[in-house]
């Protein structure tokens, strides 16, 4: 029997600003291709998924676990026909390269990678319910740097999904976009800087990088958003400060890439 759908649940806490959770059970949402401002580890608990990352797709099933560094544009969503329930950690990029090297561990990966590792998923689920849980946010600090020096989340048969690398015009245009996300940047304007045909650049940005000019600003946009949900502005003032359309626009264009609505995420 197909588990029961609910709406995801997220844990954050003010005193541990560098971590966020999240789980899932009965999901049958799907994402558009999208990247995170953060280094994000998830794991599978039931169903099956496909992940997709640097051109490749890989097949999901219980127990998997996948780490995708931040800015690794990347996709999961459940097999056709059935839900999946997942758990995703998310955590600030600058803040787990210090933790790992004050723990005299290697750093991060920069590519996507997928493992199916019975101890890894055992050990990603123990500090799940750790955060999820009313233990102090010290014990909850030291569980997550624990979890992290140790290494399991990345050991073992591991199957890496390199991205490809921008050509430097490219990366003009990246940097464009990054600066000024939340103004609106006609194709021209871009086609310019990378010294490009329109049309030719949308087809090289999207070989790239997986996103076309439009929707890698659309993901910028909902990375900020999340930002500024995480510390409560209102999802109307955030539509109108990123530089979104509508309110509608702004719930549409986020659902697609955080399956779930500003609002549930913000509470």
């Amino acid at each position: 029997m197909d588990p029961h759908p609910s709406p995801p649940r997220f844990w954050r806490d003010p005193a541990l600003p560098f971590v966020e959770s999240r789980s899932a059970l009965g999901s049958r949402a799907c994402y558009r291709p999208h990247t995170h401002a953060t280094y994000s580890i998830g794991v599978v608990d039931a169903g099956t998924s496909i992940f997709a990352s640097g051109g490749r797709s890989v097949r999901l099933t219980a127990g998997a676990l996948v780490a995708v560094p931040a800015g690794c544009v990347h996709a999961c969503n459940p097999a056709p026909g059935g839900p999946w329930s997942y758990q995703m950690l998310h955590l600030d990029a600058a803040w787990l390269e210090r933790t790992l090297a004050q723990a005299k561990a290697p750093p991060s990966p920069r590519h996507a990678l997928v493992l199916h590792a019975p101890l890894a998923y055992e050990a990603f689920c123990a500090l799940n319910r750790q955060l999820f849980s009313g233990v102090a946010a010290t014990a909850k600090s030291a569980a997550l740097t624990e979890f992290l020096a140790l290494g399991a989340w990345r050991s073992g048969d591991v199957l890496a999904l390199p991205p490809g690398t921008a050509p430097a015009r490219l990366a003009r245009v990246q940097a464009l976009l990054q600066e000024r996300y939340a103004e609106p940047l006609p194709l021209s304007t871009l086609a310019q800087a990378a010294h490009m045909a329109p049309h030719a650049l949308v087809r090289a940005f999207r070989a790239a990088t997986g996103l076309t000019p439009h929707a890698y600003q659309l993901d910028l946009r909902i990375n900020a958003a999340r930002g500024l949900l995480r510390v409560g502005d209102a999802s109307a003032d955030v539509a109108q400060a990123l530089g979104f359309y509508d309110q509608s626009h702004f719930q549409n264009a986020f659902k697609q890439r955080v399956a779930a609505t500003p609002g549930d995420y913000r509470r």
